[in-house]
């Protein structure tokens, strides 16, 4: 069905009938009942801590001892937090936050995988790219550039690619 024809369908429906199918996809769709959720009652200090939680239970995990350092669990949030509407400043955050949270446990354990470095390459960029989009790179600017001087403290071996995405930036 086209956007178009929803639209006329709709326009046949009485109010109650409208009220009828919004309440059956309310129960039906739990992606439904969260976004009228958040809509009427936009808690996003909320929705931030636990992310942000969660987030850091993947480096730092409170119940396990092993950390799982998934990148995908930030990347659900983010993504999650887009469709949702959240605040593009509180995104940006959260994004930062995962590359901060990784660099925090990556300064105290000693990180092999070569692809966990990739992967944080990979969120800076589109953490960068996200701000540029929203206009918002210069509040967060010095988060940015902390981030990249993290690396090279790290000594970590894309430590040149991060700088390279900072000199961008610059110019």
């Amino acid at each position: 069905m086209s956007k178009r024809d929803l639209k006329k369908y709709l326009n046949e429906l009485s109010k109650p009938q409208l009220e009828e199918q919004i309440m059956e996809l309310y129960e039906k769709f739990s992606e439904v009942k969260v976004y009228y959720d958040f809509a009427f009652n936009p808690n996003e200090e909320k929705l931030v801590r636990e992310a942000k939680f969660k987030i850091s239970n993947e480096y730092f995990p409170v119940k396990s001892k092993k950390p799982k350092m998934r990148r995908s669990v930030a990347q659900k949030f983010i993504k999650h937090y887009t469709t949702l509407g959240v605040d593009a400043f509180i995104i940006a955050d959260l994004m930062l936050y995962n590359i901060e949270i990784a660099q925090t446990y990556s300064a105290e354990k000693l990180v092999k995988q070569e692809l966990f470095f990739k992967s944080m390459l990979t969120s800076f960029q589109q953490a960068v790219s996200f701000m540029i989009e929203k206009g918002i790179l210069d509040e967060f600017k010095n988060r940015v550039v902390a981030v990249k001087e993290e690396t090279i403290a790290q000594n970590w071996f894309n430590q040149y690619e991060f700088s390279a995405v900072v000199e961008r930036l610059e110019y």
